[in-house]
């Protein structure tokens, strides 16, 4: 049998494992340094997909960084469900509900929006 406990698309799917969003949000929720998160799948060609977390700060003088965020991670969930990279942003987007905007954030992680060699 199988559960899904989030929406089907915010299901990860990387190296044969599922990894559901909500699992790995609610982990960097409990950071101080996190306002908001949002936690997706980005195509990976050996995994199928990584997971990837976008993230606001409480603050922006904050000197919270991947390693400390990846170093809160490791002995609170598996391996496979850890990101695989942490992308800081300044705002994440929203519905006029104030529901983040999962399917933009897939999308421009496709589009190499946030790929450090991108010019953007």
């Amino acid at each position: 049998r199988m559960y899904i406990v989030d929406r089907k698309k915010d299901m990860i799917i990387s190296g044969g494992e599922n990894v559901y969003s909500r699992e790995v949000e609610n982990l960097l929720y409990e950071h101080p340094s996190v306002a908001e998160v949002a936690v997706v799948g980005a195509a990976d060609p050996i995994w199928g997909e990584q997971v990837v977390a976008l993230l606001r700060l409480r603050d922006a003088a904050d000197a919270a960084d991947a390693s400390m965020l990846d170093a809160f991670c490791k002995p609170r969930i598996a391996g496979y469900k850890r990101p695989r990279r942490y992308i800081f942003v300044d705002e994440l987007p929203k519905s006029a509900a104030g529901k983040i905007l999962k399917a933009q954030l897939r999308q421009q992680l496709a589009d190499g929006i946030f790929d450090p060699r991108s010019p953007a």
